[in-house]
C-alpha cells in the first residue's frame, strides 16, 4: 500500500460543476501545481511546500492532507464528501451480477 495515501479524501471544487477528489499527496501536489499562477499567494505557497515536505517524508502525510484541506477552505472551494458515491449507484444493466 502506498504510504502517501490520505486516510480520507479531500474534495475540492475545480469548476462550478466539477469536484475533484484528492486521495493522496500526489493528487494534492498536482492540484496545487495546476493552480493558475495569477491566483497564487502565500496560502498556496505554504500548502504546496507542506505537501512537498510530506511527500519527501519530512512531515506526516496527515499534515499534507491538512494543508490541502486548509487551502481549499481558505479559497472557498472545499466541498463536503458527496452524499452518493459512484459505486453506490445501481447500474441499469443488471446490477453487476454475473450468470453462472
Amino acid at each position: 500500500m502506498n504510504s502517501k495515501v490520505f486516510d480520507r479524501p479531500v474534495y475540492l471544487r475545480e469548476r462550478s460543476e466539477l469536484i475533484r477528489e484528492i486521495t493522496c499527496l500526489e493528487d494534492a501536489i498536482d492540484f496545487l501545481e495546476e493552480w493558475p499562477e495569477r491566483d497564487r499567494d502565500i496560502v498556496h505557497d505554504a500548502a504546496l511546500k507542506t505537501c512537498y515536505m510530506a511527500f519527501d517524508g519530512h512531515k506526516p502525510v496527515k499534515t499534507g492532507r491538512n494543508a490541502i484541506r486548509s487551502f481549499g477552505e481558505k479559497k472557498g472551494i472545499l466541498m463536503k464528501s458527496p452524499g452518493v458515491m459512484p459505486w453506490m449507484i445501481r447500474s441499469r444493466s443488471g446490477g453487476g451480477r454475473l450468470s453462472a
